[in-house]
C-alpha cells in the first residue's frame, strides 16, 4: 500500500523540500499551509507531476481551537482521495523565526513561538493520533540551537528543546502501536526563515559557515532528503533520537 505523509508548513522552505523529497520516495503527500494557498497548491502540482497524489489543506498550528476542524477536513480528504481512514507519517515542520534578546522579548512574541513550536505540536499530534496508522512515523523538527546558543533565539530554542523532550515521551507512549518518533535538528539553513537572515545576510551566513566543519551553511536539499530517508523502511529501527543535520556545526 502506498504510504501517505502529512507535512505541516509545506508551502515553502524546509517543508516544501521535505514534501517533494518524500514524494520522490514514492509516497503520497498531504501538505498544510497557514496563508500561502497558491504556493501550497504549486507544491501539490509538482508532486502530482511525479505521478503521486497530493492534497493541500489550510492549518494554523498556533490555533489549537482549529485542530478539530482540521482533523475533520483531513479525514474527508483521506476518504475522498485515498479511500483510507488513516495516514502513515506525520512531519511536524511548521514554524517561524522571531529573533529577540531575552530582555527585549515580549509576552505576545513569546506566546506565539511557544504556541507554534511546542503547544501546537503537542495538541495537533494528540488530535491526529486516531488517524495515524499503526507502524507509522512521527518526525518533529527541532533546531541546532538547542545544543549551541546564538543571541536572540532564547525563546525559540527553548520551545524546540521542549519538543525534543516531548518526542522522547511520544516514542515511549506510542511504541506499543509500532509508531517511531524522532527529532530532526537542522543547523543554519538558507531559507526565508527569520526573514532570510542566513540566506540573504552575507555576514550572518559567514558566521555560521565558519563554525561548520563542512565550511558552508546548509540548503533545503540537505534536510528534506534526510527526513524522507528517515521515513523509509531502511530506518524502521531508529526511534527516540535527536538527529542533528548541520554539517558539523559548532563541534
Amino acid at each position: 500500500m502506498t504510504k501517505i505523509a502529512l507535512i505541516t508548513g509545506a508551502s515553502r522552505g524546509l517543508g516544501r523540500n521535505t514534501a517533494l523529497s518524500v514524494a520522490r520516495k514514492a509516497s503520497d503527500v498531504i501538505i498544510t499551509y497557514q496563508s500561502r494557498e497558491a504556493d501550497a497548491e504549486a507544491v501539490a502540482t509538482e508532486i502530482e507531476a511525479m505521478g503521486r497524489k497530493a492534497v493541500a489543506l489550510q492549518l494554523d498550528t498556533a490555533d489549537v481551537t482549529g485542530f478539530t476542524s482540521f482533523a475533520d477536513r483531513l479525514r474527508a480528504a483521506l476518504h475522498q482521495t485515498w479511500q483510507r481512514e488513516t495516514f502513515d507519517h506525520l512531519v511536524n515542520n511548521a514554524g517561524h523565526g522571531d529573533m529577540a534578546l531575552i530582555g527585549d522579548t515580549g509576552e505576545e512574541q513569546f506566546d506565539r513561538l511557544v504556541n507554534v513550536h511546542f503547544k501546537g505540536v503537542f495538541f495537533l499530534t494528540q488530535k491526529l493520533l486516531p488517524l495515524i496508522a499503526d507502524g507509522g512515523r512521527i518526525v518533529n523538527l527541532s533546531s541546532g540551537l538547542t545544543r549551541v546558543s546564538y543571541p536572540g533565539f532564547a525563546a525559540y530554542a527553548a520551545a524546540k528543546g521542549a519538543v525534543e523532550v516531548l518526542s522522547l515521551y511520544m516514542a515511549k507512549e506510542l511504541g506499543g502501536r509500532g509508531i517511531t518518533v524522532n527529532t530532526v535538528a537542522p543547523g543554519a539553513i538558507e531559507t526565508d526563515f527569520g526573514g532570510g537572515a542566513v540566506r540573504d545576510n552575507p555576514e550572518i551566513n559567514k558566521i555560521f559557515a565558519d563554525m561548520t566543519a563542512l565550511g558552508r551553511t546548509g540548503v533545503p536539499d540537505d534536510i528534506g532528503p534526510m527526513i524522507a530517508s528517515l521515513l523509509s523502511e531502511n530506518n524502521r529501527w531508529v526511534n527516540a533520537q535527536r538527529i542533528e543535520v548541520s554539517g558539523g556545526q559548532a563541534i
